[in-house]
C-alpha cells in the first residue's frame, strides 16, 4: 500500500518540478523587453513560414512507397513507349532497306541501260561524224594523213596512158559481169527467168550508184583531199553492200581496186601536170637567165671594144701635145686603161659564166620585215651580177627589200649550194617545194658555215633593213599622236 502511494508522488513532485521550471521561465520571459519580444515573434514567425514551405515541398514525397509505386509505374510505361518505337523503327528501317535495295537495283538496270543505249548511239555518231568528214571540204589535211604515192611514172602522158587502161580493165570487167555479182539464183513467181531479171536489175542499180559515186569522188579529188575521197569510195562500197545484202549483190574486190586506181592515177597525175608545169617555168627561167648572160657577155665585149677605141684615141691624140694639156690627157689615158681593164675582167667572167654552166654565184639573204628574224634564203645565180637576182627577189612579191649577208662566186656553184642546204637541212621551211629555199637558222650559225666551206668568201653579219626600220619608226610616231589608234593599226 506503501510502494503503490509512492509512485503518484513521485510524479506529482516531477508536475511540480515542471510547473515551477514554467513559472521560472514564464517570469524569465516576463522580464523580457518590448523588443525582444517582437523579434522573437518574428523569429518565430518566420520559422513557421519555412516549416510550411518545407512541408509543401515535401509533401509529394511524404509517402515513400507511393511515390515509389509512382516512379516505377512511370519507367515501366516509358519502357514499354520505348519497346513499342523500336519496334516501328526496325520496321520502318527494314522497309526502307527494302525500298533502297530495290530502287538500287532498277537504278543499276536503268544505268546499264543508258550506257548500252549511250554507247549504241556513240558508235552510231561516231560513224555519222566519220562519214560527214569525208565530205567536209573544211576538214584539215592534216586529219587525214599525208598521201604517199603508189606510182613512179616519169611523165604526165605514162599517168595518163594508165589511167586509159584501168578504165578498159573496168568496162571488160562489167562487159563480163565480173564489176557487180550476185551470190544467190532467185526465183520469182516460181520463175528462175524473172528472177534472172530482178538480179540483173538490181546489179545495173548497184553498179550504176557506185561509178556515179566513183566518179564525183575522182573527179573532185585535189591534193588536200585524196584520203578523204578514197575513203569516200569505200563507204560507197560497204553502204551498198549493207543495202543488198537481202539480195547478196557484192561489188567484187577485182572491180572496187580498179576503182581506188584511178583514183591513185588521177591524183599523181595532176600533181604531176603541176610539177612539170613548174620545170617548164623553171627551164624557161633558166632559159632567160642564159639569154641575159649572152647579153651580158655581149654588152661587156662592147664595152671592152669601146673602151679599147677610146683608149687607142687618147693616145693617138696625145702623141702630138706638148705642155700642160700633156698631163691631163695622161691622166684620161690612165683613167681610160683602168675602165679597160675592168671591161676586160667582166667579158673573162661573163665568157666564164656563159661556157661553163655550173660556175655562179651562191647567195644568202634575209628579209626581216618580209619573214621575221632567224630566216635566210640560200640560191644560186648564174647572172653576171648577182645583185639583179637579189633585186628581183624583192620586187612587189614582198613588203621590204632584201638584205645580202654573202655572195660566193665558185666554179662548181651547185656543190656549194647544196652543201650549205644539207647544213640547214633540218630547219628548210618549206619541205614539200625544194624550189623554196628558205631555212630558220640564225646568222652566226649561217657566218660559221659559210667559213667552213667557203673560208675566204666575205660575210656581212649587220641587217641593215633600212625600209622595215624606218616603217617602225613612222608607225610608232603616228601611234603616238591623239587618237591614232582609232585610225591607224597596231604596231608591226
Amino acid at each position: 500500500m506503501t510502494l503503490a502511494l509512492s509512485a503518484p508522488i513521485e510524479i506529482v513532485a516531477a508536475a511540480l518540478a515542471v510547473a515551477i521550471i514554467a513559472v521560472v521561465l514564464l517570469a524569465a520571459r516576463l522580464r523580457l523587453t518590448s523588443a525582444q519580444l517582437k523579434k522573437a515573434n518574428d523569429d518565430a514567425e518566420e520559422e513557421r513560414r519555412e516549416s510550411i514551405a518545407l512541408r509543401n515541398r515535401f509533401l509529394p514525397i511524404t509517402n515513400l512507397k507511393d511515390e515509389q509505386e509512382r516512379l516505377t509505374s512511370l519507367v515501366e510505361s516509358c519502357q514499354n513507349k520505348i519497346a513499342e518505337l523500336h519496334g516501328k523503327y526496325e520496321e520502318m528501317r527494314i522497309s526502307e532497306e527494302a525500298r533502297i535495295q530495290t530502287s538500287l537495283i532498277a537504278n543499276e538496270a536503268h544505268l546499264t541501260d543508258l550506257r548500252k543505249d549511250y554507247q549504241e548511239k556513240k558508235s552510231v555518231y561516231d560513224r555519222m561524224l566519220a562519214e560527214m568528214a569525208l565530205f567536209d571540204e573544211r576538214l584539215a589535211f592534216a586529219e587525214m594523213g599525208v598521201y604517199e604515192p603508189h606510182f613512179d611514172f616519169l611523165d604526165s602522158e605514162q599517168y595518163k596512158a594508165e589511167i586509159e587502161k584501168v578504165r578498159q580493165a573496168q568496162k571488160q570487167l562489167i562487159v563480163q559481169k565480173s564489176a557487180v555479182i550476185c551470190t544467190t539464183t532467185w526465183s520469182l513467181n516460181g520463175s528462175q527467168s524473172q528472177g534472172l531479171t530482178m538480179t540483173n536489175r538490181n546489179i545495173r542499180l548497184s553498179l550504176r550508184a557506185f561509178n556515179n559515186e566513183c566518179d564525183v569522188v575522182i573527179a573532185n579529188t585535189r591534193w588536200n583531199n585524196v584520203k578523204a575521197m578514197e575513203n569516200r569510195i569505200v563507204l560507197a562500197k560497204s553502204q551498198l553492200e549493207k543495202l543488198n545484202a537481202s539480195n547478196e549483190i557484192k561489188i567484187t574486190d577485182q572491180f572496187f581496186q580498179l576503182k581506188l586506181c584511178e583514183l591513185f592515177l588521177t591524183h599523181e597525175h595532176r600533181e604531176k601536170l603541176k610539177k612539170e608545169r613548174e620545170d617548164r617555168a623553171e627551164s624557161m627561167r633558166l632559159a632567160r637567165e642564159e639569154q641575159r648572160l649572152l647579153r651580158d657577155k655581149e654588152e661587156a665585149e662592147e664595152q671592152e671594144v669601146r673602151y679599147s677605141r677610146l683608149l687607142e684615141k687618147a693616145k693617138a691624140e696625145a702623141a702630138d701635145i706638148v705642155g700642160p694639156q700633156l698631163d691631163a690627157y695622161s691622166q684620161k689615158i690612165g683613167d681610160l686603161e683602168k675602165d679597160l681593164a675592168a671591161a676586160r675582167a667582166k667579158v673573162v667572167r661573163a665568157q666564164a659564166l656563159a661556157e661553163r654552166t655550173r660556175s655562179g654565184y651562191v647567195y644568202i639573204v634575209s628579209n626581216i620585215g618580209s619573214f621575221g628574224d632567224g630566216v635566210v634564203k640560200i640560191g644560186l645565180t648564174r647572172r653576171l651580177d648577182p645583185l639583179d637576182r637579189v633585186r628581183e627577189l624583192g620586187d612587189a612579191s614582198v613588203p621590204f627589200s632584201f638584205d645580202v649577208h654573202a655572195i660566193i662566186y665558185s666554179d662548181d656553184a651547185p656543190v656549194l649550194e647544196r652543201a650549205l642546204h644539207s647544213a640547214f637541212e633540218s630547219t628548210r621551211i618549206n619541205v614539200q617545194n625544194y624550189r623554196k629555199e628558205f631555212f630558220r637558222a640564225k646568222i652566226d650559225d649561217v657566218e660559221e658555215t659559210v667559213k667552213r666551206l667557203a673560208p675566204t668568201a666575205p660575210f656581212f653579219r649587220d641587217v641593215e633593213a633600212q625600209e622595215y626600220h624606218e616603217t617602225l619608226s613612222r608607225r610608232q610616231q603616228a601611234l603616238a599622236e591623239p587618237n591614232a589608234r582609232e585610225v591607224f593599226p597596231a604596231v608591226l
